[in-house]
């Protein structure tokens, strides 16, 4: 199985309705190694627009569109917005 590169991004819908590229940036497949994409399925370095017939979408896209969510300041966790 072959990461394809520049490939055009195919769309899905989650279960909000939110739309979600499918793309290894959005993928449930992917870690972060010493700050560089990983993907753990072909075990290589990935960037965020390749892709593959792997894909799954991850816990956090799954979830987006929710809007429960707030913005916190990261010292005072005061709500920014």
């Amino acid at each position: 199985m072959m990461i394809e590169k520049n490939k055009k991004l195919g769309y899905v819908r989650n279960q909000r309705g939110t739309m979600i590229k499918r793309c290894c940036a959005s993928c449930g497949l992917r870690e972060y190694k010493d700050g560089i994409r990983f993907c753990t399925f072909h075990g290589e370095a990935v960037d965020a627009k390749d892709r593959c017939r792997k894909w799954q979408m991850s816990e956090g896209m799954g979830k987006a569109g929710i809007g429960t969510g707030v913005v916190r300041d990261i010292a005072t966790k005061k709500v920014v917005f």
